[in-house]
């Protein structure tokens, strides 16, 4: 740790957990010298699976914003991501297109000043220091979930977009799904009565992987992708394909993620936190199980159960899906009956988790009566109707997007605090005010994680 922990607690005090700084110039780099109409320069940082197949798409759709530039530390993803852009924007204007800046390190595409916004779609690991060098950049970002792959460096993260007043949205596009934020609106309204639990069900990670030493790619800059974390070898079952887009290993290892728990989890416990109005707070006592491989390389949890208290009197229950009886999604139990929410048969990459019994209702209540249409005075959730368009609509006028950084910061954290109860397998006590476990120093050493020299987050 390059700052202390104390220090944290001092900076979200001072700025508040709702606290969102908007400047009171826009820059001139952001919407044009003279000519508000002029796009959004926007950099790609990360052109593998997810960045193909939804986040570029997501942007390059709008007419006020132009992906100009991006990054990768794979020479063929990335001249393969140059050429995907570009030969987008010559399909679309009917023109030759070659205008898309390339870069390996991150860095040197923040220093372009021409670039207004970044997209992050890189592993885990790299997600909370890109997006605090982003936004001290004087860059707006756009940034994949979960949010950090420590609870300290979500904390950083948060505190660092508050005081630049930069745009930032994190990727929970559950939230621009209808039946979500529907089933938030049910909730919040009373449809349900009280709400007394709720069962978040999540897919499962095969264990395996090989573990056998390879020789570095001759295209992939190994050191940067490592990056924060400890240098290891290579084998490529801990990376990703070296081609192809198909689903990476580097999923399936603690030192870059922590399993489904964060990089599905911070989804359905996003949709949880909105339904509870408790988007900015915590759980205040979690306990969890759950079986980690013995051998192989990939080493994230497997099946589990976690069970988290909120200051609300709820407890909402983790759990490995069931494909029989429990499909992944959400379950909402109340005093007067139930809510079911999910993904259905809808995929973000063709690479994502499936399950026999996607082709259920997207929305299910034990009363058909509980999801009539909303009257005069309920109350109505912020609507979006596409994830990237928010984010796009937000920089273009200096607003709050859905789903925000403290926002992102506490769903992920929720997330991260049922992976140390996994890994302690008793009772831990949260303060979600101080964001410190109570009395208990083996729990607080795992708030954060070493940062390998010259990649610290400063």
């Amino acid at each position: 740790m390059t700052t202390s922990r104390r220090d944290f607690i001092k900076r979200a005090a001072a700025l508040g957990a709702s606290s969102f700084i908007i400047p009171t110039i826009i820059p001139a780099s952001v919407l044009g010298k003279d000519a508000p109409s002029n796009k959004i320069n926007v950099g790609a940082i990360g052109i593998g699976r997810i960045s193909r197949g939804h986040d570029l798409p997501g942007i390059w759709k709008y007419d006020f914003a132009k992906v100009m530039a991006a990054c990768d530390v794979d020479s063929v993803r990335l001249e393969q991501g140059k050429t995907l852009i570009n030969n987008y924007y010559s399909k679309k204007t009917g023109k030759t297109y070659d205008g898309v800046a390339t870069y390996e390190n991150y860095l040197d595409m923040l220093n372009n000043k021409d670039i207004d916004a970044v997209v992050i779609s890189t592993p885990d690991h790299w997600h909370a220091k890109q997006a605090i060098d982003a936004v001290y950049a004087g860059k707006d970002v756009y940034l994949q979930k979960p949010a950090s792959l420590t609870i300290e460096e979500g904390r950083l993260m948060s505190d660092a977009v508050n005081r630049t007043g930069r745009i930032f949205q994190i990727g929970s596009q559950q939230r621009s799904w209808k039946q979500f934020r529907d089933a938030v609106e049910f909730v919040r309204n009373g449809r349900i009565g009280d709400l007394v639990s709720c069962e978040v069900r999540l897919p499962g990670d095969p264990a395996g992987g090989k573990i056998i030493e390879m020789p570095v790619p001759k295209q992939l800059n190994y050191d940067l992708w490592i990056g924060p974390t400890p240098y290891v070898y290579y084998t490529e079952d801990r990376v990703h394909p070296s081609s192809g887009y198909g689903r990476p290993g580097w999923l399936r290892c603690e030192q870059f993620g922590a399993g489904m728990i964060t990089g599905w989890g911070t989804h359905h416990f996003d949709i949880v936190h909105w339904a509870m109005n408790l988007e900015h707070s915590g759980p205040v006592e979690i306990s969890g199980k759950a079986t980690f491989p013995t051998s192989g390389l990939w080493d994230v949890h497997g099946n589990f159960e976690t069970e988290l208290l909120y200051p609300n009197g709820v407890k909402v229950y983790g759990l490995t899906e069931n494909n029989t009886d429990k499909p992944n999604g959400i379950l909402f139990k109340g005093t007067k009956g139930w809510i079911f929410v999910s993904r259905g048969e809808q995929q973000i990459t063709s690479s994502d988790p499936t399950s026999p019994t996607q082709k259920a209702k997207t929305i299910d209540a034990s009363d058909p009566k509980i999801l009539s249409p909303l009257g005069v005075g309920d109350w109505r959730a912020p609507e979006s109707k596409d994830h990237h368009g928010n984010w796009l609509e937000a920089v273009k006028n200096r607003t709050q997007p859905i789903a925000p950084a403290e926002v992102a910061h506490r769903s992920c954290t929720a997330c991260l605090l049922q992976h140390i109860a996994m890994k302690l397998q008793r009772k831990l006590y949260w303060d979600p005010i101080r964001e410190r476990f109570r009395n208990d120093d083996k729990a607080n050493s795992m708030i954060a994680r070493s940062q390998r020299a010259g990649f610290e987050i400063r």
